[in-house]
């Protein structure tokens, strides 16, 4: 376990939070530092509550995860994060503690997952957080916070991007549906949902150890990633797919897109292969195929309950627990990393007072 230690002043633009005590309350976190040769050092620490950023809820926290983009900043990846030191950590669930937010109380169970949390705002990788509470959700009844947490972003973002793709003329009776990035946090939710939903799965993976795991979530064939991620050097191939969920991008998206039904539709989702890619506007305009970006961090909320409501429904939550690995705080360092290298299979959820 990484060394506990108080820490130093607020972050740069805080604001004085609205709940205060006489005795300032103590919590558990992965907090960043970053030093004066730019690095950035992570470290378990104990943090007092009247340093959390302003924010008219606050939450106890149960569980969060590790999505890419916290393994991005926990490894200082990408310029995300503005102020330190943070809290990294974009989902979280747990109960409200106090509340100036008319629609929450002490006790309601809550999830968050997006709106800057966990990059300009301190995240969930905490035994606390104060946020707005226009961003909370309230767990589905029957769910655990911990389930909302197997979820996370990765399975929020697969339910918008089931959402949008059936918006746009998805359904059972068309054919295969191929998810990319299949043995990940998105890719293992999306699969799930969709062979619970009655589609045909096709799930691209670079990892053929992974293939059972995927069988027991609903994929029915696999294609290798290396066959999609080759270019075709053809604006249009022979049509298989109906649409597709992407989480890898780059050349994998563009080829895909030639793959695709007339009226077919792509959900693009992640970038793990690459933030460019070089595509034909032909397929668009002789089979008239759909490009959706999905973007989970600042949909609106009656989308967003509309999404965990249909999670409610969709997700079999047996099935929902084969695909999770438990952790504690001190672990996810660790784990980040091994997120942004390609090799962990389905959700992991952090126990943050582990």
């Amino acid at each position: 376990m990484a060394e506990r230690k108080p820490s130093g002043a607020l972050p740069v633009g805080s604001e004085k939070p609205p709940f205060t005590c006489e005795r300032p309350t103590m919590f558990k976190a992965l907090l960043l530092t970053r030093h004066d040769d730019k690095s950035v050092t992570t470290a378990v620490e104990e943090l007092a509550e009247e340093r959390l950023p302003a924010g008219d809820v606050l939450v106890d926290i149960d569980y969060s995860t590790i999505n890419y983009k916290d393994g991005l900043i926990i490894h200082n990846k990408a310029p995300l994060v503005r102020n330190f030191p943070h809290i990294p950590g974009v989902d979280f669930a747990g109960r409200v503690t106090e509340s100036e937010h008319p629609e929450f109380k002490k006790g309601d169970p809550v999830v968050l997952t997006g709106w800057g949390v966990g990059e300009r705002h301190w995240g969930g990788l905490a035994e606390r957080a104060r946020v707005k509470g226009d961003w909370l959700v309230k767990v589905p009844e029957g769910w655990t916070t911990r389930h909302t947490m197997a979820i996370g972003t990765a399975g929020f973002t697969s339910m918008l991007a089931v959402m949008d793709l059936e918006d746009h003329g998805m359904a059972p009776e068309n054919g295969e549906v191929l998810v990319t990035g299949g043995a990940g946090g998105v890719g293992s939710i999306a699969t799930a949902l969709l062979a619970k939903r009655g589609y045909e799965v096709t799930a691209s993976t670079g990892r053929p150890e992974t293939h059972d795991y995927l069988r027991s979530l609903g994929a029915s064939q696999f294609v290798d990633r290396a066959e999609l991620a080759e270019a075709s050097g053809k604006p249009m191939e022979s049509v298989r797919f109906q649409a597709c969920i992407d989480a890898v991008g780059g050349s994998t998206l563009a080829r895909v897109l030639g793959q695709l039904k007339p009226q077919g539709a792509l959900a693009a989702v992640g970038n793990a292969g690459g933030n460019d890619f070089n595509a034909n506007v032909i397929p668009f305009l002789l089979r008239g195929i759909k490009l959706l970006g999905i973007d989970s961090v600042y949909q609106p909320k009656p989308r967003r309950e509309a999404a965990w409501k249909r999670l409610a429904e969709d997700l079999d939550l047996e099935l929902l627990e084969s695909t999770i690995q438990e952790i504690g705080l001190a672990d996810v360092p660790e784990q980040a990393a091994s997120v942004l290298r390609g090799q962990v299979r389905g959700r992991t959820v952090v126990n943050v007072r582990n």
